[in-house]
């Protein structure tokens, strides 16, 4: 394989940009587990009683990931987030204002391998959340194995990731004077495993959660569609049916998360390496459905409004695609 080299003389602003992504793949990827060895070599060490103390914190705040967090603007704030986001470029765009008096439940797809966009989007504020929402708070979901990381869990707590939870999102949508934002991956970890560039398959058809929460919290439902999401990566072939899905999709079922076998481009070449391609990222926030309130949602009003939300998120990608590089002819499939 020919290996292609980074120049050597790229300016110094593209080289923050690929700085700041190189950490955001790091903290994704591996500070959690940096973080868990620190903790035993504390455990056992000279130190132990820092770790003793943090027990005893964990004890007391085990439950601030489902309520809320601990988000901070401070780290939300930090310069690096905005070399992070203009090294794809994100962009975020509005179709309507939203109402901040109310509380919104967002769905966003697709997944892609390591969800940048939605990370960019709602965890830091260079991509003009506040001004495009004003009033509203967003709080993206994630997986709670993210959050059980000791120390590591208080630094994405900051920049407003909370657990993925009945719980939490509950929480987020029960705000009274409005104004909160819950933003979950529908397609969660397993729909990284279709994230293959071009790909446009969402896996939604079962999943229904969000849509009995909506009813339960009468929270109108938006559609957010992530333009160049799935083409940060390549990934290897693993159609459904392939020995590697179906392992894939064992270890899944075992451990609660997909793991994708993707690569990028490097550090100083553009062949090979764990870092995202430069390919812009457009994520568009479509018009909210109205939910009326239903504590005791039937079967079949579940089903009703779940066909509403993907006709409306369909109506949003066909009305957007051809500006973000997708043919007319390509459309979404749901599985």
């Amino acid at each position: 394989m020919k290996i292609e080299f980074a120049p050597l003389n790229i300016p110094l602003a593209r080289r923050a940009q690929t700085f700041a992504v190189v950490q955001w793949v790091f903290s994704f990827l591996l500070l959690g587990q940096c973080c868990n060895i620190v903790f035993i070599i504390l455990l056992f060490g000279d130190y132990w009683f820092l770790s003793a103390l943090y027990m005893l914190w964990l004890y007391f705040d085990w439950e601030t990931p489902h309520t809320g967090g601990r988000r901070s603007q401070w780290v939300r704030n930090w310069t690096v987030w905005k070399y992070f986001k203009d090294y794809f470029p994100i962009h975020l765009i509005k179709t309507c204002d939203l109402d901040p008096s109310q509380n919104y439940l967002f769905g966003f797809h697709p997944h892609g391998v390591l969800v940048a966009g939605a990370f960019g989007n709602f965890c830091t504020e260079y991509t003009g959340f506040k001004k495009l929402f004003p009033g509203l708070t967003p709080y993206l979901h994630t997986l709670p194995f993210m959050l059980s990381f000791p120390f590591y869990r208080e630094y994405i707590m900051c920049i407003g990731l909370v657990v993925a939870s009945k719980k939490s999102v509950s929480h987020v949508l029960s705000n009274e004077k409005g104004g909160n934002v819950s933003v979950i991956v529908i397609g969660g970890a397993e729909e990284s495993l279709d994230a293959h560039p071009g790909s446009l398959t969402l896996n939604i058809l079962k999943r229904k959660g969000f849509i009995k929460m909506a009813l339960k919290h009468g929270a109108p439902l938006v559609p957010v569609y992530s333009f160049g999401e799935n083409e940060l990566f390549k990934q290897i072939a693993n159609p459904k049916g392939s020995w590697l899905r179906s392992l894939q999709e064992k270890l899944q079922k075992v451990m609660g998360f997909a793991l994708p076998l993707f690569h990028g481009r490097g550090i100083f070449q553009y062949s090979f390496g764990m870092i995202p391609y430069r390919t812009p990222i457009h994520t568009v926030v479509g018009n909210p459905i109205a939910v009326k309130r239903n504590l005791s949602p039937s079967p079949e009003d579940v089903d009703e409004l779940h066909q509403k939300y993907l006709q409306e998120l369909k109506k949003l990608f066909d009305m957007n695609k051809e500006k973000y590089g997708i043919p007319e002819h390509k459309s979404l499939t749901f599985t």
